[in-house]
């Protein structure tokens, strides 16, 4: 024990030396013009920008489609306008830091609440975790999303499993509504929103409440509906054959399958469906950390949207804190450890060259595909957290 908490120290020093660096530093991007450290680096606040120039365009009746970059739905536009579009460029930034860092004390606290860690330098660890991993800091840099729809996934999926009323059922239908600001994120999450007992109901709130956005955004637009979300699907399609890195889209495209990325991306959707469906009964936490990873690996993503590694990670936390079958914790905590590790700031993705760039992210696939597997297996197992 006493070993223990030495190396939980270590790790808390190490953390917070790591947090302070890398989080000062995408800070700096977000609200900078200039980057202080290295000219190659992509711009600060890039998507930020983007989304900006969008928002406006949208409710000045612009056509926004049609960009290199432009993949999000009509809805998106309607909450991007609650940050961006009552704002000039500059204080919108500002804005946007001010709910970054409530996302991130939000977050910090529904984590050391759900985590199970119990002494003082245990909770220090776990509301560390979100602060020195790198995406963390990509997201806030670059002005992407992810530091401000994690914590509404948590808050409105994690305990699903308690009484309902309508008012729990409005709470979790509107978090999942801010989710969805960015679908390729939110949408497979959904299927835990539907699936789990009793939640049906926050289900149908949020497909009224998103088709009401949609049509409330399509009216700023001199095109039908029909014309916009036809124009979206072509931007989404081009998205698709960017791929990003370390997920299906990027696979099919390394063995010349592009074409195949919409397809697959249904067809794991469709099975992580399934697999909800049938374990929907279990530990609201195995649920989040395997579509956690399973939407990682869906379709096309940044490093910041790595963020949604966290999920599994606080899964396998608890397992290692509450497991009964001490083989069972172990395993949960090495696979904890070996994530974390390779998780931690600032990454290696725009600093190694090849081919150790390669290896940095087949070890990251690996990694995850055995917290993946461990997951899947732990939920058949599970069988005790079923509600009676």
């Amino acid at each position: 024990m006493k070993h223990s908490n030495i190396v939980l120290r270590l790790a808390v020093t190490i953390m917070t030396v790591l947090a302070l660096v890398w989080l000062g530093y995408q800070f700096w991007r977000l609200l900078s013009e200039a980057d202080p450290i290295w000219a190659s680096s992509p711009v600060g606040a890039v998507d930020l920008k983007m989304r900006h120039e969008e928002v406006h365009g949208w409710f000045a009746g612009i056509p926004v489609y049609g960009g290199p970059n432009t993949g999000y739905p009509p809805a998106s536009f309607v909450l991007f306008w609650l940050l961006l579009g009552w704002l000039e460029l500059y204080p919108a930034r500002w804005l946007w830091a001010v709910a970054t860092v409530a996302s991130l004390i939000w977050l910090i606290i529904l984590l050391i609440q759900e985590s199970g860690a119990e002494t003082r330098v245990e909770r220090i660890f776990v509301g560390l975790i979100p602060l020195a991993i790198y995406p963390t800091g990509a997201t806030i840099g670059n002005g992407q999303l992810m530091v401000l729809l994690l914590p509404a996934l948590v808050a409105g999926l994690a305990r699903l499993h308690g009484a309902r009323s309508w008012r729990v059922d409005l709470l979790a239908a509107s978090l999942m509504l801010i989710a969805l600001v960015k679908p390729s994120v939110s949408v497979p999450f959904f299927w835990i929103l539907l699936f789990v007992p009793r939640t049906w109901r926050s289900a149908a709130l949020v497909v009224i409440g998103y088709l009401g956005l949609t049509f409330f955004a399509a009216a700023f637009q001199d095109s039908s509906l029909v014309a916009i979300l036809r124009e979206w699907l072509s931007g989404v399609s081009g998205l698709a054959s960017w791929g990003g890195y370390a997920n299906l889209h990027a696979l099919l495209a390394s063995v010349n399958l592009e074409n195949w990325s919409l397809p697959a991306s249904f067809l794991l959707l469709l099975a992580l469906g399934l697999w909800v469906y049938r374990h929907r009964e279990r530990d609201p936490w195995l649920l989040l950390g395997v579509t956690g990873f399973i939407t990682r690996f869906w379709t096309y993503h940044g490093w910041y949207d790595d963020l949604l590694i966290l999920l599994p990670m606080i899964a396998l936390y608890r397992i290692a804190k509450r497991s009964t079958e001490g083989r069972q914790g172990i395993i949960a905590g090495v696979l904890f450890a070996c994530t974390l590790l390779v998780m931690l700031a600032p990454g290696g993705l725009y600093l190694l060259p090849p081919p150790w760039k390669t290896l940095y992210v087949t070890v990251h696939v690996v990694v995850w595909i055995l917290g993946l597997i461990f997951l899947l297996d732990q939920a058949r197992r599970d069988k005790n957290t079923q509600l009676k």
